[in-house]
């Protein structure tokens, strides 16, 4: 408990005390050279002449300017010199003072008026102050004896006044200007002792957790200081060892740090692997980093940084290269010899480099399945002189297949770029990005978007792996990417590429790839001899136009070698002598009947356009071009139910050019001279061959008008005539894409007519000279000149038999 003295029965000389604090009991030596303190004691020491007893000042802690509210009544015990030879007081703190107005007194002083605080203690202690005293003695102890205080170990262990010992504290060092003051306003001595204590207690916790982390450095240190001692030791071993074995100095393949500064870099690259380098230098050989590390350093030294190949400018020898390798293809060579041409001027013109970027190129080859656009990229890295690399992306679900793997994650790679142009050797090959069209994504990441960089020429010159987390320019890399639908490219992918079609080769064109490239690999394969076995043109000619019916030349090849197959079994048995040519009619005995003959030669009744309701059209699959057969008939108007009825795994864009031309030969019949009642009153079935396959676009449209008239007028269509263009409900024949891709299938097919839009007309420049002069292409604009074109006279008045759904 504490209380105050009802009057102010203290004048006292304040003795102002900056940022420290002095409570009861204690001793404390001040300056007399600071005249704040020297005129309070000097008039303390005034007064005290009047009245009997010490000199008495109040101490009074000053912060920042502002007194404290409770100040200590302190008595001059000794005023002489201090150690350093300077005048000084020895005071003693008696007891605390509330402080008052202020009053006069004798001196420069300022004089105050207090009132003592009076403190009492109950007698005996209560068991929680006994228990508090014996807390703080102990913690005391401890902390007095870390810092070999022993002396006043004994001293404060002997001191029994609860108050006393609070005030004990404020000799502690680690106690803040804040904290003693706190002790100093603090009134009751049992509270008091509290706060000692709590604040006593924080620090010893405060320096044994300080102590832990010294420790715990100290011993890090230790560690590291021995692991690098003995890691010199190691060195030094190694290097006596490679001395006994007669090695230089400098060969050991772990020391990449040489490596690192041997190798030709660029300089930010040079930089991030020496940084990588000190990371290997202070990981120990047994951490997992270690390895990771040397793998990714390997996989920088490894890449090409630097190195290029010289393209080959001559650029006539170069188009002798790609005509000696590939027959027919002119679009792409015409792009590669363009490339070549324009490279040669900027490096003469000392344009190789325009704003960091080099004159790589971007081609996309779209085409069907064996036109060659996967040999085509060797020939082109043949022309060009360049390296060649193939990265098959067909099934790649992964966006780290193209990307590489973060380092973190265990066995991580670079994606195929990177290896692509580590396995080159050089930074300007020709890459080949195969089959792009299959790639596809899921949950791992979509690839197609991370090609994107790769394949913008404003982009790839910065492209980042993200296992290399470095910059590697491919703006000199020719890639060619592989597709046989262009509507299977990302349309973000596809404009960041030059697309050129390769739409299918001609039958003479045929007759010259298995004539120079094909039937030389078959007969080495086979074991023959060009002097062995000779084929004929004609009947090169036949294997392509009855047996094979395909925009490329795979299974012509295939044919090819099968008949060097059946010969060369024969040879073995004694069945025939070699040497032998291969005639026409030789085809049939060696491997049986052909299996694509012509609608046009076979027999009449046997033609699928020898009843009416069937016309033939023409499509684009993921094969190339193809011809198309569509099939109406009319249901029984007895047992059928009106209506449209479409078979044949038809799209919704099909459909619909269904139901236009229907609508439009309901609505101009009469003009048409059509019974256009049989479609009011008796169901119209559609079909289309060849079931199983999907098939949808709008180009049939006047197809299925044609199968229709035709069925309505009972006036057959030609058998030499296809046809492929979309309708419109008012009769127009509108444009539809592919034009060069269906004339050749309708090349192959033996047709002789085709009947294409009037706006498609611009088409036909793309379509080889030697195709047309075979073709009498119609341009037409309007449903009527398709119908005039395409369906035969009428026979003799006679009622022709109309097709009638079962």
């Amino acid at each position: 408990m504490a209380t105050e003295s009802t009057a102010f029965t203290l004048a006292l000389p304040v003795l102002p005390l900056d940022d420290e604090v002095v409570l009861p009991g204690m001793v404390v030596p001040l300056d007399l050279s600071d005249a704040e303190v020297r005129a309070a004691v000097e008039a303390a020491q005034a007064a005290a002449r009047s009245v009997p007893g010490k000199p008495k000042v109040l101490l009074v802690p000053r912060i920042d300017g502002t007194y404290a509210k409770t100040g200590v009544l302190g008595t001059v015990e000794q005023v002489g010199r201090l150690a350093d030879g300077d005048p000084g007081a020895l005071i003693r703190g008696r007891s605390r003072v509330r402080i008052g107005a202020g009053t006069t007194g004798p001196g420069a002083a300022l004089w105050v008026e207090g009132a003592r605080i009076e403190e009492s203690v109950p007698e005996p202690l209560p068991g929680q102050v006994t228990d508090l005293v014996k807390e703080y003695k102990a913690l005391a102890t401890s902390w007095l004896k870390k810092r070999g205080a022993w002396q006043v170990v004994d001293r404060v262990q002997a001191i029994e006044d609860v108050s006393a010992l609070a005030d004990n504290s404020g000799y502690s060092p680690f106690l803040t200007t804040d904290q003693k003051v706190e002790l100093l306003e603090t009134a009751d001595p049992v509270a008091r002792l509290k706060l000692a204590t709590q604040q006593l207690r924080d620090h010893l916790a405060e320096q044994e957790v300080a102590e832990t982390i010294a420790k715990d450095v100290q011993e890090g240190v230790d560690k590291q200081q021995r692991e690098f001692l003995l890691r010199r030791q190691l060195e030094a071993v190694r290097k006596e060892l490679r001395e006994l074995n007669g090695e230089k100095d400098g060969e050991e393949s772990d020391d990449y740090r040489a490596r690192v500064e041997a190798a030709d870099l660029p300089e930010k690259v040079r930089e991030a692997a020496l940084k990588e380098v000190d990371k290997l230098e202070r990981a120990s050989d047994q951490s997992p980093e270690g390895a990771w590390i040397r793998t990714w350093l390997d996989t920088v030294l490894e890449l090409p940084w630097n190195e290029r190949t010289e393209d080959a400018y001559d650029i006539q020898g170069a188009k002798a290269v790609l005509d000696a390798e590939h027959a027919g293809l002119e679009d792409v060579k015409e792009r590669i010899i363009e490339y070549l041409a324009v490279r040669k001027r900027r490096g003469e013109r000392g344009l190789g480099v325009i704003g960091g970027r080099r004159g790589g190129a971007v081609l996309a080859l779209v085409g069907p399945p064996g036109v060659g656009k996967t040999s085509l990229g060797e020939s082109v890295a043949h022309a060009m002189g360049r390296t060649f690399v193939r990265v098959a992306l067909g099934g790649v679900r992964d966006e780290a297949e193209i990307r590489g793997h973060r380092r973190t994650y265990v066995g991580a790679l670079p994606g195929r770029i990177v290896r692509a142009v580590k396995e080159a050797g050089s930074m300007n090959p020709v890459v080949l990005l195969d089959e792009i069209d299959k790639v596809g994504s899921d949950f791992r990441g979509d690839p197609a978007a991370a090609l994107l960089e790769v394949l913008d020429p404003a982009q790839n010159h910065t492209f980042r792996d993200h296992y290399l987390e470095v910059e590697l320019d491919l703006s000199d890399v020719v890639f060619l990417a592989t597709a046989n639908v262009l509507e299977a490219i990302p349309e973000a992918l596809a404009d960041r590429m030059e697309i050129v079609r390769l739409d299918g080769y001609t039958e003479d064109e045929k007759i010259v790839i298995a004539r120079d490239h094909l039937l030389p690999r078959q007969l080495e394969r086979a074991g023959l001899h060009a002097e062995e076995v000779t084929i004929e043109e004609g009947a090169l000619r036949k294997l392509a136009g009855e047996y094979t019916r395909e925009a490329g030349v795979r299974t012509l090849e295939r044919s090819v070698a099968r008949l060097l197959r059946k010969i060369a079994a024969q040879h073995e048995l004694g069945e025939r002598k070699l040497p032998f040519t291969v005639r026409d009619e030789d085809l049939r005995g060696l491997i049986g009947r052909p299996h694509h003959v012509p609608e046009s030669a076979q027999d009449p009744a046997e033609r699928r356009t020898s009843v009416p309701g069937v016309a033939t059209g023409l499509a684009v699959t993921g094969a190339g071009g193809d011809v198309l057969f569509v099939e109406a008939s009319l249901a029984d108007p007895e047992t059928g139910a009106a209506g449209l009825t479409l078979t044949g795994q038809l799209g919704d864009v099909m459909k619909e050019s269904a139901q236009i031309a229907l609508s439009f030969l309901r609505s101009h019949g009469a003009e048409l001279e059509l019974p256009v009642g049989d479609l009011k009153d008796r169901g119209v079935h559609i079909h289309f061959p060849a079931g199983a396959v999907p098939k949808d676009g709008p180009s049939a449209g006047i197809t299925m008008t044609t199968a229709l008239a035709s069925l309505l007028s009972g006036r057959l269509v030609r058998t030499d005539v296809a046809m492929t263009g979309e309708v419109s409900l008012t009769g127009r024949v509108l444009p539809i894409g592919g034009v060069k891709q269906k004339l050749l299938a309708a090349h192959r097919a033996g047709v002789t007519t085709v009947i294409i839009p009037k706006r498609n007309e611009p088409d036909l420049d793309e379509v080889p000279a030697e195709v047309l002069d075979k073709l009498d292409v119609h341009a037409v604009s309007d449903v009527r000149q398709v119908l005039e074109l395409a369906l035969a006279p009428a026979t003799n008045g006679a009622t022709p038999e109309v097709p009638v759904a079962a």
